[in-house]
């Protein structure tokens, strides 16, 4: 009796281990996991700097900051040349090289006019803010907020960057498939 009943536990047993089988039957991916693969995946590429686009309040705050020093003002009063100090040498760099760069506004009352620079700190991209978890065909999405690291980067350059001419972050969607029984990061669009 006492075999009969083992072998009819056995046999359930069997049955729902090829049901699993055959449905598929797929590990748990939870946001946090989604997240730390997401993460790992931009700690694994180079690190970077990062673009700050400088504006007319940009300007000002890194005259205020000693990072450049007005050097010409042309008669018209609106352009004028600038050059890096040794404390802004450390800090940015500028896209064509060398130390010092030109704000050529239209006129004066021109908001629009920005230059771009590079900070010298290096950092990774930062995956923030996932939503719910999508199943899809074959696998998992989530779209996310992907932003730019400030580590390393002193706070009067913090805050240019981060004025409204500067955007530091931007949607994505990452998607994830089962690979040997795991999930894995397929692609980040």
């Amino acid at each position: 009796m006492r075999k009969k009943a083992f072998m009819s536990v056995l046999g359930s047993c069997a049955l729902f281990g090829m049901g699993l089988l055959l449905t598929g039957c797929k590990p748990d991916l939870s946001a946090a996991n989604a997240q730390a693969m997401i993460q790992a995946e931009y700690d694994h590429r180079p690190a970077a700097s990062v673009n700050i686009t400088i504006d007319e309040t940009g300007l000002r705050q890194g005259v205020n900051a000693n990072y450049w020093l007005m050097t010409k003002l042309y008669p018209n009063k609106y352009w004028a040349d600038f050059q890096l100090t040794p404390d802004g040498k450390k800090v940015v760099k500028l896209a064509g090289g060398g130390d010092t760069f030109q704000w050529r506004p239209e006129s004066l009352t021109d908001k629009k006019f920005t230059l771009v620079i590079s900070t010298v700190a290096t950092t990774h991209l930062k995956a923030r803010d996932l939503q719910e978890l999508q199943d899809e065909v074959g696998g998992k999405s989530v779209v996310y907020s992907e932003s730019v690291g400030l580590e390393g980067v002193p706070d009067a350059l913090a805050n240019i960057a981060h004025n409204a001419s500067n955007k530091l972050a931007s949607k994505h969607t990452a998607d994830f498939v089962i690979d040997g029984g795991a999930w894995k990061l397929k692609s980040i669009e």
